[in-house]
């Protein structure tokens, strides 16, 4: 039977099983369009990215005798939509059946069953056979993670994580852990130590000109940099494995130690950048597991169980435990916004151009590379806007668009969850917050910045001080019985009141004049 087969931009898997036999009858689809490049303003780097990943792809299947029809952007026949470019092609060439694998975004999904292909006979404008298949990539079905918790009122990642570690025998001894310990997220939290240099991250190098130039006549707005001869993004399964076994052998050993570390100074840190790589479904989750475990078990000096278990965790735990709650949870997520924050995002959010060393470096970093670590994404722009009052729905767009790795099932948990607790509390049990503290405590950057990280009131009190307060004050009623959130409330009760008021003036100035911080 003559099949079209829909292939999306994060459905690069050669593993799957659709490649194993080529069929002159079956042809696949690859389409660059502005209904992906515009739903968000996306980093140029990233829109470059997909498309270099999505060509490579197609050309590899050519090379191994499958059909495909690629539409560039710029392709005259190209309708900038997924319905309207499957309707004209299935009518074009015959092809009396379509299938597709499975979205990970609701958006994508929700159009894909909207089809004017409907499988409902008596209201379809084409009345071919259609047929869904799974992207054979997540470790978990869309609703494992419901299932796990059924009946629960929250959703634990450990128990799931254990689970995961038991289901796929990873780092086990029968069932228990190799080292009788589960967890060693308490070991991974250590400040970068003074004159320490991290190893040259691994980058690559490729002219993409033509891109640029091409997004540029047909008007894609974009954000970020890009140097445009030498972009430095893995985008093949080769390049994928070249940077995984580059960063098991040389940054694996300290990934742990320094995984919340921050720096002005680099970029990469012991960061394995492959985010992208996996969630374009370009490297298998488990592939990536079983040679960071295997490498251990190989050689346990060469990188310590906290190392390798903190790795593994994020990717056999976190990484299926957030897209689980993405399919339990959407549509409703999305429109989440518990604490009722309604601010506009700063225009600095899109220039870096603040005063305040974290947030400048932050946010020049991610429009430098369309990348920045979990702790920058968390503890320091999420952190701000959360203390802000930042719209969350901003805060989505921002994340959304800014990172290479940003697919809405992973980055709206993460933001709207993990980070700016609009969930009230499905992904983390508190609102992750933190006076210049923890910036003191986790990074250099208080060291070189305007602002004073001692000070909690003047004119270069650092920001996050007053705000911290300020936000915990505001939203007692629905923080103040948080158990885990007690010892804030008890510390600000014993404040001398004076101090109290001046602490919540400063915050209210520092809002007032947002764009000037």
């Amino acid at each position: 039977m003559k099949t079209l087969r829909l292939i999306l931009g994060d459905q690069l898997n050669a593993e799957h099983s659709w490649f194993k036999e080529t069929n002159d009858d079956v042809t696949y689809l690859f389409i660059e369009m502005r209904q992906e490049t515009d739903y968000v303003k996306h980093h140029i780097q990233k829109v470059i990215a997909f498309f270099l990943a999505m060509r490579a792809f197609a050309e590899q299947l050519k090379s191994a005798g499958h059909q495909v029809i690629y539409l560039k952007l710029d392709d005259e026949a190209n309708t900038q939509d997924i319905p309207e470019n499957v309707k004209r092609l299935v009518k074009e060439h015959n092809f009396e059946r379509f299938e597709y694998q499975l979205p990970d975004e609701y958006r994508l999904d929700q159009l894909i069953q909207r089809f004017p292909m409907n499988r409902d006979k008596s209201r379809a404008e084409l009345d071919i056979e259609i047929n869904a298949v799974d992207t054979e990539h997540f470790l978990t079905e869309r609703d494992t993670l419901q299932e796990h918790f059924k009946g629960k009122k929250t959703y634990v990642m450990e128990s799931f994580y254990r689970m995961m570690r038991k289901k796929y025998d990873v780092l086990m001894d029968g069932d228990v852990p190799v080292t009788g310990q589960w967890n060693y997220d308490a070991s991974n939290r250590k400040k970068l130590p003074k004159n320490h240099r991290p190893p040259e991250p691994l980058t690559f190098d490729r002219d993409v000109t033509d891109i640029v130039e091409l997004l540029e006549q047909q008007g894609v707005e974009t954000i970020g940099r890009v140097d445009a001869k030498h972009f430095g993004w893995p985008v093949t399964l080769e390049e994928g494995r070249q940077l995984l076994d580059d960063w098991i052998e040389r940054m694996l050993p300290h990934f742990g130690d320094f995984q919340d570390a921050m720096t002005p100074e680099y970029w990469a840190l012991y960061h394995s950048r492959i985010s992208f790589l996996m969630n374009a479904k370009i490297l298998s989750p488990m592939e990536v597991i079983r040679k960071v475990e295997e490498r251990w078990q190989k050689d346990p000096d060469h990188a310590s169980i906290s190392q390798v278990e903190g790795f593994i965790r994020q990717i056999l735990g976190w990484r299926e435990y957030m897209r689980g709650i993405y399919w339990a949870k959407m549509p409703e997520y999305a429109e989440k916004n518990f604490f009722e924050h309604g601010r506009k995002l700063p225009d600095w959010f899109w220039t870096g151009e603040t005063k305040m060393k974290c947030l400048s470096h932050a946010v020049n970093q991610s429009l430098d590379y369309a990348y920045a670590h979990h702790i920058q994404r968390l503890m320091v722009t999420g952190n701000f806007a959360l203390l802000a009052g930042i719209d969350p729905d901003e805060v989505d767009e921002w994340y959304l668009g800014i990172y290479i790795d940003a697919i809405e099932w992973v980055e709206i948990t993460n933001t709207r969850g993990m980070s700016q607790f609009a969930d009230g509390g499905i992904v983390g049990t508190k609102p992750y917050v933190s006076s210049a503290n923890y910036m003191k405590k986790m990074s250099s950057y208080c060291d070189s910045c305007y602002y004073d990280h001692k000070a909690k009131t003047g004119e270069r009190a650092c920001p996050f001080n007053s705000l911290y307060w300020h936000f915990y004050e505001r939203h007692r009623g629905k923080l103040g019985k948080n158990p885990r959130i007690g010892m804030m409330y008890r510390t600000w009760d014993k404040m001398d009141k004076e101090k109290q008021k001046d602490l919540l003036e400063q915050a209210e100035t520092y809002l007032e004049n947002i764009e000037q911080l």
